[in-house]
């Protein structure tokens, strides 16, 4: 009995440890505990805040850390669903997660603000546009895929894998100089946008590559982070 007490109030004191909500309302929760624990959870997330509008996060209710299923089945580390980012509790360094948060954090805006962001077309005809230029420059290189698979702005697994392990991370990474910011963004247009939308909040002092690659994109995610002044 008492061993069961002592144990159960050291639980709850980690718990209580871990555990916490942020300033404006978002409930940190820790499934499992960091592998590294000298990352700080709570100055990560304090940066994320930051750095992102509230406006851009009104979607996120909380944010898990630990290790899902999903991530194997899909070879992620990070998702967003049902009001939650889900982040990997293995990552390399503060800046890492917080890459994941901000990353996640974009496909909640696209749940809040989806007509703003893609009702008037402009950045899926640049993401096909690219894409169109994408197909012609590996074709060139003997990485022949249908022209069809090109033109699908959704996310396809078959897709991706032809992406990285038959074309491969390096030359992905030779083929999409000056068309893409990297080599996830041609995934799919959703990752098109949430990849922008990474860049744009963890280089907030260096827009000039994201605005010289993905004009149409830099341009509405301006107007996304000014949203709240416009409204």
């Amino acid at each position: 009995m008492l061993k069961d007490y002592i144990k159960a109030s050291q639980q709850k004191m980690t718990e209580q440890i871990s555990n916490f909500y942020t300033p404006s309302g978002i409930q940190v929760y820790f499934k499992d505990q960091m592998h590294d624990t000298s990352i700080d959870i709570e100055r990560v997330v304090a940066d994320l805040e930051k750095r992102v509008p509230r406006h851009l996060t009104d979607e996120v209710e909380m944010i898990i850390i630990g290790h899902f299923q999903e991530f194997e089945d899909r070879d992620i580390n990070a998702f967003y669903k049902d009001g939650a980012l889900h982040i990997s509790n293995i990552q390399s360094d503060e800046e890492d997660i917080l890459d994941d948060m901000i990353h996640e954090a974009a496909h909640a805006a696209e749940e809040a603000y989806g007509y703003e962001i893609y009702g008037d077309s402009k950045i899926k005809d640049e993401f096909l546009r690219k894409r169109m230029h994408l197909y012609n420059i590996l074709w060139k290189m003997g990485f022949k895929a249908p022209k069809s698979v090109f033109l699908d702005t959704e996310f396809d697994r078959e897709f991706d894998e032809f992406l990285f392990n038959d074309v491969g991370y390096d030359t992905m990474g030779e083929a999409i100089t000056g068309l893409f910011i990297n080599a996830y963004a041609p995934t799919s247009l959703s990752e098109y946008f949430a990849t922008g939308f990474t860049d744009f909040y963890l280089q907030p002092n260096e827009h000039s590559f994201l605005k010289k690659t993905s004009p149409a994109l830099y341009e509405k995610l301006l107007l996304l982070h000014n949203l709240d002044k416009i409204n």
